[in-house]
């Protein structure tokens, strides 16, 4: 397994494809949202792939703000979900937001029935449960 952890520039057609499609897959057709995927952020942010044999398996992204790091996201394609990619994942994302950005906070907006997932790497929450897309969400902070 591999982490690979790229700028836009940095990524082919190719990767971008399949990272998009993996997004509006997970996101949109799997979780109904009505939003738009794609935005502003994936012009400036780290785009992180776990890889096996050039195979996307997981994909989060990490976004630099001025008082903290923020990351998101976060998935695990649907045919190697129930492997523990997603621990995975999130613990390769927290390593490298700390190797490249030591000392900052990490803040994320999780999906509420994730709450317990995130207090496994240390997170605690800063809010209350809200609606963010339609979906149950909640702020967090490591």
């Amino acid at each position: 397994m591999e982490l690979k952890v790229k700028k836009l520039q940095e990524l082919s057609s190719e990767e971008i494809l399949t990272i998009i499609e993996a997004r509006i897959n997970t996101f949109i057709v799997e979780q109904d949202g009505h939003y738009n995927d794609v935005d502003q952020h994936d012009r400036t942010c780290l785009h992180v792939s776990l890889e096996e044999d050039g195979q996307l398996k997981a994909y989060s992204r990490i976004i630099e703000e001025p008082d903290c790091i923020r990351f998101g996201r976060v998935l695990v394609l649907k045919e190697f979900r129930k492997q523990k990619l997603g621990r995975k994942l999130v613990g390769l994302t927290i390593e490298e937001i700390q190797k490249r950005y030591p000392g900052k906070t990490i803040k994320i907006i999780a999906q509420a029935y994730l709450k317990e997932f995130y207090e496994s790497f240390g997170f605690t929450a800063t809010s209350d449960v809200y609606n963010h897309h339609e979906i149950p969400h909640i702020d967090m902070e490591l």
